[in-house]
């Protein structure tokens, strides 16, 4: 895999990770090229795909949604339209803030964020196993949440050398 990016690319990326408000003249003197050479690259990041957005990040504590869970969730019977289905429904819910499908035991992985746990009862109980299709539930109660901010590109994996011949 060749991700194409250079040392310009990488900081400029972690640069806009830190702090995606920051003047593109400010971005170009924290990565030490010009404010056009900047302005370029970015937009080439952006055509590319690598950055897909900008978002304001809240504090879940700070909008009344302290409490967050983990909710594994099995679907049955597992077809594709049942499975889309329901995705479509939860990706819906307001208390829904990250959603993995998974492999394994559960067919979903849902990242709640409610008001108190309480509400995680009721999301589980009123809104969940409303559903004909869910047949199992796993509910984990998050501690802390604890996230990078900055998202390293993989580098390309070094090709394994081939043997030397012994003379």
């Amino acid at each position: 895999m060749n991700t194409g990016l250079d040392a310009i690319d990488l900081a400029l990326l972690r640069e806009l990770q830190n702090d995606a408000r920051q003047t593109n003249r400010d971005l170009a003197a924290k990565t030490g090229i010009s404010p056009s050479t900047s302005l370029e690259r970015v937009r080439l990041l952006r055509e590319r795909g690598l950055i897909t957005g900008y978002h304001a990040a809240l504090d879940l504590e700070e909008v009344g949604r302290p409490v967050q869970a983990l909710i594994s969730v099995r679907i049955r019977p597992p077809a594709r339209a049942v499975i889309e289905g329901f995705r479509e429904w939860a990706h819906q819910l307001p208390e829904v803030i990250a959603m993995f499908v998974t492999s394994g035991p559960h067919d979903f992985l849902l990242h709640i964020a409610v008001p108190d746990v309480n509400s995680v009862y009721a999301f589980v109980i009123d809104r969940l196993t409303e559903r004909r299709e869910v047949a199992d539930v796993q509910t984990t109660l998050a501690y802390e949440h604890v996230r990078s901010r900055v998202i390293q590109p993989a580098l390309p994996a070094e090709q394994p050398r081939k043997p030397r011949r012994q003379r």
